[in-house]
């Protein structure tokens, strides 16, 4: 059966919004392009973008449900963000010049006694993906549906805050291909591990509430892996509908 690649995602502010988009310019060094490009600090981290720091060091989805049903829109021209959520205004601003906008604007969704957001910092090498290498996610809708099986309901794949989807494979089959390169478009990518999952995937990304465990889902599959994280080892530009070859 031959693999295809039906959906490309990125996450221009870390923890704060899903955008789809058609293509992407891969190169090597880099993830997936404006993916994570920027995140929020909170006021007990000493992150200041200069370099890649673990997600601990921000406002972010497992320790704050309601950012979960974040949507956005990026204008890679201009750099303005348009922030979407099932409870608010849109924001528009320019995480560059006006994160205390969103400051202001996602505060509410900081639980009491948690580290509140402090800052809007933009990662000045990479993308602040929560691998400690440029990676991008990719996810197989068969093995999404073998979880929804297993919990009995549908689930949005915004829980699982995945670059590329791909369909095709049989349920867990990405996990056979780490240390193997994979072909999508004209780029090559080495699928590196798999993508260890955390609280996050509890909450319902229509309503920002915490209403399903899912890490007890893949405990019954005798793991809490849920996608693979890969890195770019050949420079290329991938599109929705490109055909995916294991090599």
């Amino acid at each position: 059966m031959t693999a295809i690649l039906t959906d490309i995602w990125r996450f221009p502010i870390k923890s704060h919004g899903w955008e789809a988009i058609l293509d992407a310019a891969l190169t090597i060094g880099q993830g997936l392009p404006f993916d994570r490009h920027w995140a929020v600090a909170h006021d007990a981290s000493s992150a200041d973008g200069s370099e890649w720091v673990p997600c601990s060091q921000f406002s972010r989805g497992a320790k704050a449900p309601g950012l979960s049903a974040i949507s956005c829109e990026l204008n890679e021209a201009t750099r303005q963000v348009t922030l979407s959520h099932p409870d608010l205004e849109d924001l528009t601003f320019f995480p560059d010049s006006e994160g205390d906008k969103l400051i202001t604007w996602a505060g509410q969704f900081l639980p009491e006694g948690r580290a509140q957001s402090d800052r809007v910092i933009r990662g000045e090498q990479r993308g602040f993906t929560d691998a400690d290498f440029p990676s991008i996610t990719l996810c197989n809708w068969a093995s999404h549906r073998a979880v929804e099986e297993k919990h009995g309901a549908p689930l949005s794949v915004h829980r699982w805050r995945g670059n590329l989807w791909i369909e095709g494979l049989a349920p867990w089959a990405e996990f056979d291909w780490i240390d193997r390169d994979i072909r999508i478009g004209s780029a090559v990518l080495r699928v590196i591990e798999p993508t260890r999952r955390c609280l996050a995937t509890h909450n319902d990304p229509e309503t920002g509430q915490r209403n399903a465990n899912i890490l007890a889902v893949l405990d019954r599959f005798g793991h809490q892996d849920f996608s693979v994280q890969t890195k770019v080892v050949e420079p290329g530009t991938i599109r929705v509908n490109d055909t995916v070859e294991l090599l």
